[in-house]
């Protein structure tokens, strides 16, 4: 796909799988978890991790908790919040990123036995170059008669409180 002009639009790119095995010039790529948007947005600034990485609970937790603090002082899109999600995403059980109906972190700490964690993302800074991020519902993208879309939804099950809104059957159909 790398020589076609067409751009690559992924209204859930989630952890990017698709488009990074894709490697596309152009790309739209959204999702509604704004932290996971904020983290790809200083990715293409060519982010350098200056917090204190360990895979020890008590670091998990204390990043948890300032993480949280920054949500509530309004400083969702800095550097140091998106420094935080990688370290959380990362270190928290099973790489799961959920938040409670108040907007909280509320993943607990997971246990690995290592952890390899990157400080810098500057090798993505090319690859990233020309795609654009985007976090908004679906519905709302600004779609082109050429663009390829590849669309991976949530899925449909019991457990869908991964946010403080849901995506459940009523999304699902709205996607579909």
């Amino acid at each position: 796909m790398r020589e076609n002009h067409r751009r690559l639009v992924e209204p859930f790119c989630g952890g990017l799988a698709v488009t990074l095995g894709l490697q596309p010039q152009r790309a739209l790529l959204n999702d509604v978890n704004p932290h996971l948007i904020n983290f790809y947005r200083w990715l293409k600034r060519r982010l350098t991790i200056s917090i204190k990485m360990e895979n020890r609970e008590s670091q998990f937790y204390r990043h948890r908790d300032r993480f949280n603090d920054l949500l509530k002082s309004g400083k969702a899109e800095t550097r140091e919040t998106a420094s935080l999600f990688y370290y959380l995403n990362r270190t928290g059980y099973n790489g799961l990123c959920r938040f409670n109906r108040s907007g909280e972190f509320n993943v607990p700490c997971g246990s690995y036995k290592q952890i390899n964690y990157c400080r810098d993302f500057g090798a993505y800074k090319q690859i990233l170059e020309n795609w654009e991020f985007s976090n908004s519902s679906f519905e709302c993208l600004d779609l082109d008669r050429n663009d390829f879309v590849y669309a991976d939804p949530p899925y449909d099950v019991e457990f869908t409180q991964y946010s403080q809104d849901q995506f459940g059957w009523s999304e699902q159909v709205r996607t579909a």
